[in-house]
């Protein structure tokens, strides 16, 4: 079978094995480009011609983990930490309400400073506001809370597992295991939220067999979105002296997960556009479906690097949000206008 057919099979419906992942990902033109153009048309038949827009509020850089690429791990001592009390995170969730935003990403470093308590008061603030759907992404947690969170009105929950290569998720994980974070991802599904994967491309030690079983592993546990995006080294890390992810292979990632995973809600990630803007266009054209905007007031934009980038002048949230709606206007496609609910959540309602 050549790549041409088992895309076409794929697309019927057929799921790969790891050495046919790895040969999609091996693929160069002129196959890489029908690889492309055949996730666009699956997202077009399966979650339409509509990006949806989501914005993030990352609230707090301290954390407690040591990741070994992330810029915000415990032992840097260099980054300047900050938290947003609850109700300026409910303040700044008002005013992405008001500029259009129907999703809401709060994100931070695993700070237990955020008590089941503060984090339900949270939640219960923004659903105040109006028909607004949460995500959180604060990392591993008890089960208690994660259900807690869950009665209070949570909808969704973002938790990557990185790399399932066990060896090497442990080496960048000294803090961890994973297992653990395995466990975690069954126990937010078995709660019924709807559950937030991903990994990166390009960890120092990683193999495209390795980024096969991630996609594979996407589609085993069933995920409602994806997030994909390139390895970037951050000078405070351990691996600061690092190659950067192949944005080409991102892009193939991405292209190639909704081959499989057809429903899967796909953000062309903030990494892949801060690598290359071009590229983060072309992530709309090749299986992407989602775009993720910073929602936190600009004095603690900078301070959230879990590697670095470059900040464009400051604007208002509603200026940022007509920009992208713009550039996706731009492209042909359309913008969402409603929550980005799991499409399989929506089929089985």
């Amino acid at each position: 079978m050549n790549i041409y057919q088992l895309v076409d099979s794929i697309c019927a419906g057929y799921v790969p094995s790891v050495d046919e992942v790895e040969l999609l990902l091996n693929a160069d033109e002129p196959e890489t480009s029908y690889i492309f153009s055949m996730a666009d048309n699956i997202t077009e038949r399966y979650c339409s011609n509509k990006i949806h827009i989501r914005g993030i509020i990352e609230f707090s850089s301290y954390c407690r983990c040591n990741c070994a690429y992330c810029g915000l791990n415990a032992g840097n001592h260099k980054l300047s930490r900050y938290r947003m009390q609850p109700q300026e995170i409910i303040d700044t969730a008002a005013k992405a309400y008001e500029a259009g935003y129907k999703t809401l990403v709060l994100q931070s470093g695993e700070d237990l400073w955020y008590t089941r308590e503060k984090i339900s008061w949270i939640i219960k603030g923004i659903k105040s506001i109006g028909d607004i759907a949460i995500t959180l992404s604060i990392g591993e947690r008890e089960y208690e809370d994660y259900k807690q969170w869950k009665k209070d009105g949570a909808d969704r929950f973002l938790l990557k597992h990185e790399t399932i290569n066990q060896s090497l998720y442990n080496k960048l994980h000294t803090h961890s295991n994973i297992e653990s974070r395995i466990k975690c991802l069954l126990q937010l599904k078995e709660l019924g939220y709807q559950v937030g994967d991903g990994f990166m491309i390009g960890l120092p030690g990683q193999t495209l067999r390795d980024i096969a079983e991630d996609i594979l592993f996407l589609n085993e546990l069933d995920v409602d979105m994806a997030g994909i995006g390139p390895f970037i080294p951050h000078k405070d890390t351990i691996l600061k002296d690092a190659k950067a992810g192949s944005n080409m292979i991102t892009l193939k990632a991405v292209a190639v997960t909704r081959l499989i995973l057809k429903k899967v809600h796909l953000p062309a990630t903030t990494a892949l556009w801060t690598l290359d803007n071009q590229d983060g266009k072309k992530a709309l054209k090749a299986g992407a479906n989602v775009v993720m905007l910073k929602l936190e007031p600009y004095k603690y934009r900078r301070l959230y690097e879990i590697y670095p980038k470059d900040f464009d002048a400051k604007s208002n949230i509603k200026q940022e949000r007509l920009k992208i709606e713009e550039l996706i206007l731009s492209m042909g496609k359309q913008v969402a206008e409603d929550r980005g609910d799991s499409i399989k959540l929506i089929e089985r309602q």
